[in-house]
């Protein structure tokens, strides 16, 4: 039943670049209303404006009682909710529950409802969805008429407001469809573009199955979330980052996390990436004419400077193509940006220290794994894999044949020692010729190590039989050992409802950049396309 569907890259109007105080008007149906950035960042302004969602948004179809609806596809998120060009939507059943969905840019409101949904081919009958009937968000201005969350049920708000009525009903989509159709296997694929860029980039999103040209994504490490069991998000342990020939240690605010890593969310829902300020100087501080422009909370970058940088993830590298390192400003090709943008307070709480994006998600074919199934139909902890999709020396030919100059040769990144695992990494040619000359003696060397196996192995025997012959019995231990208990590991994907759960879930969307802990006041009959916010100074999500 696997199936596959497309992703298409949405890119907004050519507006001309606009200052971080000129909001970004969303017009939905025949009501006009101001989106308002809810965006920690080191910018001050509380409007949004076009280069806060970076022009950019991946969607698909989903159908909701019977209509298709262009949908933004959201790892950082895990509630669906849609917007009907119509009201009433049809076929939906409304709940008396109202709820509000705050995002890091915008937030939706409506009544939580029931209908029959389809996505990607498969069916569920009964799926709990927010029936929106106001809205400030830039998927709205983007052809999109909703968003749908491919997290995990311990970070949905629907799941949260139905568990405490006692029900059971407010499953993810992702959830019940692996529910509903046992036989599927419990992982979702996508590319978020093709080899051949330009202004209507098409991806492939498949449930259950890989795209065939990128089938050995499955050969790939299988990375750990983090935590390995029950996590919350798509978070995983980055090992370093390099920059040029430069590679960066990282260290994580997150506790527990051992050193020298760092937790990671990749978010689809993000186009750009939210990281500490020292990593964004290090990518950036070092090229001639960059400067930070604190007015935009980013760096502005001279476009043809190239920046070849990579990501080292449970031990293998992934280069970003450098057009997505320092992508050029919307309606303004002639100013080039930083794609990694500085936060000056942890971006996630306590809970993970980047925002990985787009930018970085393009490089890559992801494959989301919430658990493999045994025998017994229990599921596993859930992993990720990625199969890296740039070529540096391509990729730096592209950047030239964009922005003008030479392109770079030979460029290879070493896997640095912090990380763990297979080491899986794309050679240059020099260094593929290297070792295949190494190769030529390694008749010789295996010699040399047998020889060294034997003398060990008579060093050892000597010693044993030394041991045999000391006298006296040996001393007890002072203080016995003692071995602690394994702490039971909880599946992500329960397939029973009624199985307990370890401790209270944190219900936290996180989307197109970071949410704030913001109260939504529903407005008064009097309301006139204007939200108002009761604010909590709390930190980001």
């Amino acid at each position: 039943m696997a199936v596959k569907i497309p992703i298409q890259k949405v890119k907004g109007s050519r507006l001309a670049r606009r200052s971080g105080g000129t909001a970004v008007s969303v017009s939905k149906p025949s009501k006009l209303v101001n989106s308002q950035v809810l965006a920690a960042s080191s910018s001050s302004s509380s409007t949004l404006s076009l280069s806060d969602v970076q022009d950019l948004i991946y969607i698909a179809n989903v159908t909701v009682g019977g209509v298709q609806y262009p949908v933004q596809l959201d790892t950082g998120s895990s509630d669906l909710w849609v917007f009907p060009t119509a009201a009433p939507l049809p076929n939906a059943t409304d709940s008396s529950i109202s709820q509000n969905l705050t995002y890091g840019i915008g937030w939706a409101y409506g009544q939580i409802a029931y209908a029959q949904a389809e996505f990607a081919g498969i069916s569920v009958s009964q799926q709990a969805f927010l029936n929106v009937s106001q809205a400030q968000n830039p998927a709205l201005s983007y052809s999109a008429s909703g968003v749908l969350g491919l997290g995990f049920d311990s970070l949905s708000i629907i799941d949260s407001v139905i568990n405490k009525t006692g029900a059971s009903t407010g499953r993810t989509l992702l959830y019940n469809l692996f529910q509903d159709n046992p036989s599927e296997p419990n992982f979702i694929a996508f590319s978020l573009q093709s080899s051949t860029d330009g202004d209507d980039i098409q991806g492939t999103f498949a449930v259950g199955e890989t795209d065939p040209q990128y089938a050995n994504v499955t050969n790939t490490n299988k990375i750990p979330t983090w935590p390995v069991s029950s996590p919350s998000r798509w978070t995983v342990l980055l090992d370093s980052f390099i920059v040029g020939t430069q590679t960066n240690d990282v260290s994580s605010t997150v506790s527990g996390v051992p050193s020298n890593k760092a937790v990671v969310l990749l978010d689809s829902g993000t186009s750009y990436t939210y990281a500490p300020v020292d990593v964004c100087t290090a990518i950036y501080g070092g090229v001639a004419g960059a400067q930070y422009d604190s007015s935009i909370g980013q760096w502005v970058v001279p476009c043809d400077a190239e920046i070849d940088m990579a990501l080292q993830i449970d031990n293998q590298i992934f280069p970003l193509n450098p057009l997505d390192v320092t992508p050029t400003t919307p309606g303004d090709n002639s100013t080039c940006v930083g794609s990694f943008l500085p936060q000056t307070e942890s971006v996630g709480a306590g809970q993970f220290d980047w925002l990985i994006g787009d930018n970085f998600l393009r490089s890559v074919y992801a494959l989301y794994d919430f658990g493999d199934l045994d025998s017994s139909g229990n599921t596993g902890n859930p992993y990720i894999q990625m199969l890296a999709l740039v070529d540096p020396n391509q990729a730096s030919a592209e950047f030239h044949a964009a922005r003008g100059g030479t392109p770079l040769t030979n460029i290879t990144y070493n896997v640095s020692n912090s990380g763990s695992g297979v080491t899986t990494v794309s050679l240059s040619t020099d260094v593929a010729d290297t070792i295949a000359k190494l190769s030529q003696y390694l008749p010789a060397m295996l010699g040399v190590m047998a020889l060294n196996a034997l003398v060990l192995l008579v060093l050892t025997i000597v010693g044993l039989v030394l041991l045999c012959r000391r006298r006296g019995k040996a001393r007890a231990r002072k203080t016995p050992g003692r071995l602690s208990p394994m702490p039971l590991s909880y599946t992500t994907m329960n397939r029973q409802s009624d199985m307990p759960e370890p401790g209270p879930h944190t219900y936290e969307p996180v989307s197109m950049a970071l949410t704030e802990d913001t109260l939504f006041v529903p407005p008064s009959p009097a309301f006139k396309g204007e939200a108002r916010y009761s604010e909590r100074p709390k930190s980001v999500a």
